[in-house]
């Protein structure tokens, strides 16, 4: 019997309400006729007319509304379609569904409501309308955090090193935990290179539904880092849940253009302002005309924006001194972000503080200019322990009490080494003190979760 975290939610698909309509609309004057040298008239634009018919009908049968009979969440209703169509959105509940794809829950406690939204796909004079029905999913209770789940990988040095593990702080001490799954995988990769590494789990905004992305990467078995930066995936690895135990099929999602040799360390953040989650990565950007990758190259923090991490914008750069920066994060406190991001650059006398960490704010996430804070997190000195070198930084708050964590993943060395602060805005970490982490964490997230989620992952994958 296969293990409860390895059995999969199957995905709901579009629910269709409405045959398709075709409407073949003609305008103006009548179409001009030809004539056979042996028949009747032909008109001249009734190939034309037929063809953009099937293109309308193709288009509109490859429109899909995700979970459609599960929505939780702002959708992807998308503006233009196959064979450059236009699609129109009408909603029969616009308060709870929008035609642009908002969702505005049921109150907690409150029935489900069933929204009908119709597409009209237009191609010159030529119409179809596609139907959909929605459920639209009550808001779950609100219940206060009172434990901490932490996903990460374990290292490129044994077989099942590239995959996802998990752990549980033992109650509400995010520097004591109990692993997951005797210490095993709890998902493994079956796509890409068949490797995962980074990953990070993202809950949410209404709080009943679970993102998990991370790096499309193997290196136990090969080494290759150099290959892995020029000739590397350009797909993230997605998963979904709304438990944290049960999770979807895994997702194949590309996110890079064609000049990336890589797409490292996936993040999210959800954004209110665009009603969107901001997707943040890293990827060495060649020259157009570089089809191999063969000229030189650095690391720049990229994002793209995404309602379902199954539709993503184009890509952009998002973070780029002019040198290599990689495994940005990010936390808000108030109306301030704070970004965490490696400077990847080789430790010099001149760059005292690479392979450390960086901390920035701003006031918007999509910023491209954010503010110094403080550098070389991380690194000890005289007065304070530190570590030998620092990436993947995760931050969160604590569930009790003002304070926030910073987890460095001390990489050839301990792995991740947690600090401390009560002052965000301050740049300065302290390392924390008789912490007990899993076994040989490496890049990943630590998530609050409630007493609940807490109580079913420790009952279905034990620990």
């Amino acid at each position: 019997m296969p293990h409860p975290a390895s059995r999969r939610t199957p995905t709901a698909r579009a629910v269709p309400w409405l045959s398709m309509c075709l409407l073949a609309l003609m305008v103006g004057a009548a179409p001009a006729q030809a004539r056979t040298a042996d028949g009747p008239p032909v008109p001249a634009r009734h190939d034309a007319l037929t063809a953009d018919r099937e293109k309308v009908t193709e288009a509109a049968a490859a429109l899909t509304v995700w979970d459609a009979d599960d929505i939780r969440g702002n959708i992807t209703l998308p503006a233009t379609g196959r064979h450059g169509t236009l699609i129109e959105w009408k909603s029969s509940d616009s308060r709870t569904v929008t035609p642009t794809g908002e969702v505005h829950r049921p109150p907690y406690g409150d029935r489900a409501r069933t929204v009908r939204l119709t597409a009209t796909v237009r191609l010159g004079h030529v119409q179809a309308k596609r139907g959909f029905e929605l459920t639209v999913r009550p808001l779950p209770k609100q219940e206060p955090y009172q434990g901490y789940l932490f996903e990460y990988f374990t290292g490129e040095g044994r077989s099942d090193g590239e995959q996802i593990h998990s752990a549980v702080s033992r109650g509400d001490d995010p520097l004591h935990w109990d692993e997951l799954n005797g210490g095993k995988p709890v998902l493994t990769s079956t796509l890409g290179d068949k490797g995962v590494r980074d990953p990070f789990v993202i809950r949410s905004p209404e709080g009943d539904k679970f993102y998990l992305i991370a790096t499309d990467l193997k290196i136990y078995g090969n080494g290759d880092w150099d290959a892995a930066q020029r000739t590397g995936s350009k797909y993230l690895e997605v998963w979904e849940s709304t438990d944290l135990v049960h999770w979807s099929e895994q997702r194949h999602v590309k996110v890079s253009d064609d000049t990336a040799g890589n797409t490292w360390a996936p993040e999210a953040y959800w954004d209110d302002s665009l009603g969107a989650y901001v997707v943040f990565w890293a990827s060495k950007l060649y020259d157009p005309a570089d089809t191999a990758h063969t000229g030189g190259s650095y690391n720049r923090m990229m994002y793209a924006t995404t309602r379902d991490f199954r539709t993503f914008s184009a890509p952009r750069v998002w973070k780029d001194p002019g040198y290599s920066v990689i495994d940005s994060t990010v936390v808000k406190d108030g109306d301030t972000y704070y970004r965490f991001t490696k400077d990847e650059r080789n430790n010099t006398s001149s760059t005292p503080c690479s392979k450390f960490i960086i901390e920035e704010k701003s006031t918007r996430l999509l910023n491209t200019d954010w503010d110094f804070v403080s550098e070389c997190i991380g690194k000890g000195d005289e007065v304070r322990p530190g570590i030998s070198r620092g990436e993947g930084p995760t931050v969160f708050k604590s569930n009790t009490e003002n304070k926030w964590y910073l987890f460095i993943d001390e990489f050839g060395g301990r792995g991740y080494v947690p600090f401390e602060t009560t002052d965000l805005a301050s740049g300065r970490w302290t390392m924390s003190s008789g912490y007990q982490l899993p076994a040989s964490p490496r890049h990943g997230t630590v998530l609050p979760v409630t007493q609940a989620e807490m109580d079913r992952l420790r009952a279905s994958l034990g620990a």
